[in-house]
């Protein structure tokens, strides 16, 4: 009951309070140590989302989870394709909200165990019953890997691109967003082949979903809510 306590507050508290550091971002850290690596060091830079190019938002929602402004934290059709599809395929599919991207990389540890899993979606639902939909946003925007030891699109932006996250194009956002699945092994500033072709097909769903005008579906019951621009 105390865990469960401290939880509650904890994500009450972050509703407001821009966190520090993350699950992962500590856990990366530790594992580089482990292996001798003293010199690793990750940037981190928090940007609330009224500095954040809408471009930004558009992008990971459309290359990651275009039901985001509808969904309570689980994507349950998007969750039966891919149970279709890794039944009959060597290579996974995942179905992952952002909501549930936030609840694993905020709080919890890598891994595939039952235990993890349960408290995903344990986190999932507390976030989304505590936080409106700009803040989850705004946290995911803020504490996704877009490289090596670069965390949030101010850093990433600032990394690849020489620029604060308000002034990303929409070419740009879409490249980071493209780079998401595998932050390590693919790089935003010198984009593969599949990259580009990622980058575009992204640039093509945004445009296909409205462009930030689609923004203004988040958090219509919230009046509270910073309104994205």
């Amino acid at each position: 009951m105390i865990a469960i306590g401290a939880s509650v507050v904890l994500v009450v508290l972050l509703r407001w309070v821009s966190p520090p550091t993350s699950a992962f971002m500590i856990a990366t850290r530790a594992a580089a140590l482990a292996d001798g690596n003293f010199r690793y060091s990750n940037t981190y830079n928090w940007e609330p989302l009224e500095r954040i190019s809408p471009h930004a938002a558009m992008a990971v929602i459309a290359a990651e989870d275009q039901q985001f402004p509808f969904h309570t934290g689980f994507d349950f059709e998007s969750i039966r394709k891919a149970v279709q599809h890794n039944a009959k395929s060597k290579r996974k599919r995942g179905a992952s909200t952002i909501s549930q991207q936030v609840a694993k990389n905020l709080f919890l540890w890598s891994g595939r165990s039952w235990m993890r899993k349960g408290l995903e979606v344990y986190f999932t639902v507390l976030i989304e019953a505590v936080w409106p939909k700009e803040r989850i946003l705004e946290v995911h925007l803020n504490v996704a890997e877009f490289g090596p030891g670069t965390y949030g699109v101010q850093a990433a932006a600032q990394r690849f691109f020489g620029k604060n996250a308000a002034r990303l194009t929409r070419r740009e956002a879409a490249t980071l967003a493209a780079v998401l699945p595998n932050p390590k092994r693919f790089r935003a500033d010198r984009p593969s082949n599949y990259i580009q072709k990622r980058r575009d097909s992204i640039m093509g769903q945004m445009r296909a979903l409205g462009g930030p005008s689609f923004l203004r579906q988040l958090d219509d019951d919230d009046p509270t809510a910073t309104r994205s621009r």
